[in-house]
């Protein structure tokens, strides 16, 4: 199994490039990254993408048009509506909408499914638990938690607009690049998981309330024993 690992920013991910031997893949290319390997087809990849929607499908059309792989792996950190799940806490991302997507008429916002227009809504075609099933150890598929998400341009920090995306989609979680990494990997026919840990809860914007470091760490934690456990169960 050849798999695309996906993140935003260096930040995210510092810990799994350094605990896992990735290395820069070409100079011309900075933000590339593999895991060296005697079969180049076989090839474990890390894109850092840039922030955004925008930029990350445009780096992951760039990367899919040329390269094939079994599966893609969207790693990163993201704000929390949900209170019951805890700072640092990794979760898997099953569904994630674009929510800005559409039009406002007068009071009330029109997905652009709801005018005909396509989607704005879409699924993981993969999960941790389909990967380590009938595997004695289910440590994964075990322990994290499947939560819905949204994907927006401006994170909530303001009251009024987090109670208002609130009761239109009951979000769990928020990020800026979720929904565009599914999307992306639905055209290519790439399956596809999202995992996060959660750096804040969405409130009224406090910096002082941020575990970005301790989502970081429990993250990259969880990249590199995924992948050390797809090697145990010979899924690599």
């Amino acid at each position: 199994m050849r798999i695309l690992f996906v993140a935003a920013t260096g930040m995210e991910v510092g810990g799994f490039i350094l605990d896992f031997g990735f290395r820069v893949s070409d100079s011309e290319k900075k933000n590339i990254f593999t895991i060296p390997g005697s079969d180049e087809s076989l090839q474990n990849t890390l894109l850092i993408t840039g922030v955004g929607m925008v930029a990350t499908a445009f780096a992951l059309g760039k990367e899919l048009a040329t390269n094939q792989y079994d599966l893609a792996v969207n790693l990163g950190i993201g704000g929390s509506f949900d209170r019951s799940i805890a700072l640092g806490e990794v979760v898997e991302i099953t569904d994630d909408t674009l929510a800005e997507l559409g039009a406002e008429d007068d009071d009330a916002f029109l997905p652009i499914s709801i005018m005909g227009l396509g989607e704005s809504t879409f699924k993981a075609t993969q999960s941790v638990a389909d990967l380590f099933e009938g595997a004695k150890s289910g440590h994964f598929s075990q322990t994290i938690k499947k939560v819905n998400a949204i994907t927006v341009n401006t994170v909530h920090g303001e009251k009024a607009s987090i109670d208002k995306v609130s009761e239109r989609l009951n979000p769990q979680l928020e990020s800026m690049e979720g929904a565009a990494f599914f999307y992306a990997c639905q055209h290519a026919g790439i399956p596809a998981i999202q995992i996060r840990a959660v750096s804040n809860y969405v409130e009224k914007r406090n910096r002082d309330n941020w575990q970005i470091g301790l989502a970081v760490k429990n993250l990259d934690n969880f990249a590199v024993s995924f992948l050390k456990d797809l090697k145990a169960f010979n899924k690599l």
